[in-house]
C-alpha cells in the first residue's frame, strides 16, 4: 500500500518532520516517491521513480528550505503501471489558473472512464485517469470558479464512481486549500496553541514545536498511518471527504 501526507496551514510552515518520518517508511515502498509544495500560486513538484531511501532527490529535498501552506508527499508501492518517472505522484494539472496536485493510495479495478477534454493521462496508472477524469469532471460541473464549499459538494460526489471500483484514499489540493478522501484508511490531526513536542513512530527522531512556532499558527496533517507516536490522530470514517483549509480540518460537506 502506497503512503500519503498532506499538510495544510495558516502560515508558510517547514514540513521536513513530516516527511522525515514518510520517507522512513520508504523499505516497503520503493516504487517512487514524489512531493509538491504550494507557494502562492507556483509549485514545486519533485518527483523520481527511485525510493526515497536511496533517492538524490529525496536528500535534496531533505535539505531543501521549503516552507509552504499547502504539501502534498506520496511514497509508491507499485499496484498498476510500471515503475517509471511518469508513474510517480503527486501528478499535477492546471485547472481554473491554477495547479492541481494529486495523489492517491488505493487500486482501482477496471475504472477507464472516457476522457474527452484537456485532461489526459502521461503514465498509465489507474491514479493518474481518475486524477485527470476528476479534473474534467470539475470544469464540466463548474463554468467559472467555484467557492471551496460548491468545490466540496461535487467532489462528495464524484468520488463515489472511483470509489465503487476499489479502493480511493487521495489528497488534492489546489493551493489555496487541499481535500482528503479516505475509502480505507486515512488519519488527521491538527497542531495548534499551546505547541507541544511530538516524535515520530518509525524513527528515533522528535521536535519540541512550541520552540519553533507562534501562538496563532496552525497545521492539519493527513497521513496513511499516524507519523508521530504521542499526538492524537484521528481515524477518517470510510468514505469521509475533508477539507483542510487555514491549519484545519473539517468535514467537506
Amino acid at each position: 500500500m502506497c503512503q500519503l501526507l498532506g499538510m495544510n496551514a495558516n502560515t508558510p510552515t517547514d514540513v521536513m518532520f513530516s516527511f522525515a518520518g514518510l520517507a522512513g517508511r520508504a523499505d516497503e515502498h520503493k516504487d517512487g516517491f514524489g512531493i509538491a509544495f504550494f507557494e502562492d500560486p507556483g509549485l514545486r513538484l519533485f518527483v523520481d521513480h527511485h525510493g526515497a531511501r536511496h533517492s538524490a532527490i529525496a536528500e535534496l529535498v531533505k535539505r531543501y528550505p521549503i516552507k509552504s501552506g499547502n504539501v502534498i508527499a506520496h511514497i509508491r508501492k507499485a499496484t498498476q503501471g510500471r515503475v517509471a518517472l511518469q508513474n510517480t505522484h503527486p501528478f499535477v494539472r492546471e485547472l481554473w489558473g491554477r495547479y492541481w496536485a494529486f495523489a492517491h493510495n488505493g487500486d482501482l479495478k477496471g475504472f477507464r472512464p472516457r476522457l474527452h477534454g484537456a485532461f489526459r493521462p502521461v503514465g498509465d496508472t489507474d491514479s493518474e485517469h481518475a486524477f485527470c477524469w476528476l479534473m474534467q469532471e470539475l470544469a464540466k460541473a463548474h463554468a467559472a470558479v467555484p467557492t471551496a464549499l460548491e468545490l466540496s459538494r461535487t467532489l462528495a460526489e464524484l468520488c463515489l464512481a472511483p470509489a465503487g471500483h476499489g479502493s480511493f484514499n487521495f489528497l488534492l489540493s489546489n493551493g489555496q486549500a487541499q481535500w482528503a478522501h479516505a475509502s480505507t484508511r486515512l488519519h488527521w490531526l491538527e497542531r495548534h496553541h499551546p505547541f507541544g513536542a511530538a516524535r515520530l513512530r518509525d524513527q528515533d527522531l522528535s521536535v519540541d514545536f512550541g520552540a519553533l512556532t507562534q501562538a496563532s499558527d496552525r497545521v492539519a496533517l493527513v497521513a496513511t498511518e499516524p507519523l508521530t507516536a504521542d499526538e492524537g490522530w484521528t481515524a477518517f470514517a470510510p468514505g469521509e471527504l475533508r477539507i483542510l483549509r487555514d491549519g484545519r480540518s473539517q468535514p467537506a460537506v
